[in-house]
């Protein structure tokens, strides 16, 4: 016979005394004794024709009446069980949710929200659909953005599946957690599913005010790291100062991943205050320690390891000739001693690299920028960079110089290093590398990072431009947003596919200014195709700028929906 595997006994939510199986009292309540359960669990994995039931009975003869007899033991076992539970003490009730004074939402608002994370938690949702239809979950970020501007606070029946949707994607959460309010923190300690919103939460159940100082002091000292991680955090944002002093107090025994952990909290508020705990850590027992600590340093243009590395890196780079004109020369160092090392230069380069441009960019990226200009007779960022560099080493120089204008936060060097937007990247000043150039991006303004996108679309179109895309901010101002649109007319018209071009036309959907729609209508007509382009290009082109419409529409309906009543 087929392997019969008997239900499992129920056993219900609470524990109580059950008859013991095959005892006496059994064999007086319900007539023959039965074989113990794991008996019949061994008959049915073996099959009842190899492992015969022991004692249970059944009627007939033949091939089945040994299974209907495992079958009826087994309901004869789970029937007993269910009948021997006893209801267990009630658990203590939870505390009442805190109270949440912000607005409600809209009626229309909280609808279009239910809408929304409804297609989010439905089987496939709309990620990825193709058609006209938005794509729904996409649009939650914006929705939780400006609701959050508003200051409404989530609708209870709302925050189960808020917070399903901010387990699932981590870019969610900061907006949701805001917009979930108390209440939210307090529904997720009540299920370990949504703990995740516990996590640096102040005031929330892991963490406490990080104004009660003893408190604070307890959970440093008594915490699990993750609590301890997420408290640095918060005291940190709080009062720089404050969060250094509670790290000193147990930096010595800490363990070296942990110390790695908190030192990097350090980049929040980083001031000159910290360059004596930086320097301090310069000498740690753990490289990854060190590496960070001398990041964190090289970050201070006025701290003396910064001019420590200056000084080096002025050794290496100093004014020269070429012909007759101005040029770099560049003499990179020939050894990495133990002073450099503690500084932080590592001195193995990774695979493919040279030992001594390895070294020469972590000296240049960890130099104040300041010390060039004199450098190189009072020249400004522009006209240092715009001098030929010798022997071949302008790249490497190049690309040090922009980690550091990054690092410093210097908008004087990072708009020298990207160049004019129309030249072509690999003739630019700085480096050809667009995560770098995104990189130098965003330390310019965003009204001026924004043009300088627009300026290299037109220029060179889109199929380099995603990632300086993803830098500038949103709404798209209309100069951008422009060349964006007639950089894709451009792309329907040359005859190529709209999906070439999908994570454009996605950032496009997220990112136009909902004004915008009602003057792109005219590009979701379906014109004829030329003889030259792809079979049905236009037709899909006129599909992908139908659902970027109706996206449009649809984001400046959701913003209407959350304009608060007068």
């Amino acid at each position: 016979m087929p392997r019969t595997t008997p239900p499992a006994p129920t056993t219900g939510p609470t524990t109580g005394p059950v008859p013991p199986t095959g005892s006496s009292s059994d064999a007086t309540a319900a007539g023959p004794v039965s074989p113990p359960w794991e008996e019949l669990v061994t008959s049915a994995l073996l099959g009842t024709d190899r492992r015969p039931p022991g004692a249970a009975s059944g009627t007939g003869t033949g091939p089945d009446a040994a299974a209907a007899a495992l079958l009826d033991a087994a309901a004869l076992h789970t029937v007993r069980r269910r009948a021997g539970l006893l209801p267990a003490p009630a658990a203590p009730r939870p505390d009442p949710a805190p109270a949440d004074p912000r607005p409600a939402l809209p009626e229309a608002a909280r609808s279009r929200l239910a809408q929304l994370l409804a297609d989010r938690a439905a089987p496939g949702g709309s990620g990825g659909r193709r058609g006209t239809a938005p794509d729904l979950t996409e649009l939650i970020p914006q929705w939780l953005a400006t609701a959050n501007l508003h200051g409404y606070r989530a609708p209870d029946a709302a925050l189960p599946p808020l917070l399903d949707a901010a387990r699932a994607r981590t870019d969610l959460r900061p907006q949701a957690l805001t917009f979930a309010g108390p209440r939210g923190l307090w529904l997720a300690g009540l299920n370990p599913d949504w703990k995740f919103a516990l996590r640096g939460a102040s005031g929330s159940a892991l963490l406490p005010e990080v104004t009660d100082l003893d408190a604070v002091r307890r959970l440093w000292e008594e915490g699990l790291f993750a609590e301890r991680v997420a408290l640095l955090s918060a005291v940190r944002a709080h009062e720089a100062d404050a969060a250094l002093a509670l790290l000193a107090t147990t930096w010595s025994t800490e363990r070296a991943e942990d110390r790695l952990m908190f030192i990097d909290s350090l980049r929040t508020g980083l001031s000159g205050a910290d360059e004596e705990f930086l320097e301090q850590a310069l000498a740690d027992r753990s490289r990854n320690v060190r590496a960070t600590a001398a990041e964190l340093l090289s970050a201070l243009p006025g701290s003396a390891l910064a001019h420590r590395m200056a000084a080096r890196a002025l050794s290496c780079v100093s004014p020269g000739l070429t012909g007759t004109g101005p040029s770099v020369a560049v003499e990179a160092p020939h050894e990495c001693d133990a002073a450099m090392q503690r500084d932080g230069v590592v001195a193995l380069p990774p695979s493919g690299r040279g030992e001594r441009s390895w070294w020469l960019g972590q000296l240049v990226e960890s130099s104040p920028l300041s010390v060039w200009p004199a450098r190189f007779g009072g020249r400004g960022a522009r006209e240092i960079v715009a001098l030929p560099v010798a022997d071949g080493w302008g790249e490497e120089l190049h690309a040090a110089w922009c980690r550091a204008a990054v690092r410093q936060r210097d908008a004087e060097w990072a708009r020298a290093l990207l160049g004019a937007p129309s030249t072509p990247p690999s003739n630019g000043p700085g480096t050809a590398s667009l995560a770098e150039r995104s990189k130098l991006l965003a330390v310019l303004p965003a009204t001026e990072r924004a043009d300088w996108v627009a300026g290299f679309i037109a220029a060179h179109g889109l199929s380099e431009a995603f990632q300086l895309l993803g830098v500038c901010p949103t709404p798209w101002a209309e100069p951008l947003g422009r060349s964006v649109v007639d950089a894709l007319d451009i792309a329907r018209d040359a005859g190529s596919y709209p999906w070439s071009f999908s994570g454009v036309m996605g950032l496009a959907e997220r990112c136009l200014n909902p004004a915008e729609a009602d003057r792109l209508e005219v590009l979701t007509t379906t014109p004829d195709e030329p003889a030259d382009a792809s079979p049905g290009a236009n037709g899909y082109w006129s599909e992908a700028f139908q659902r970027l419409v109706s996206t449009l529409r649809l984001r400046a309906a959701m913003d209407r929906e959350l304009i608060p009543a007068r």
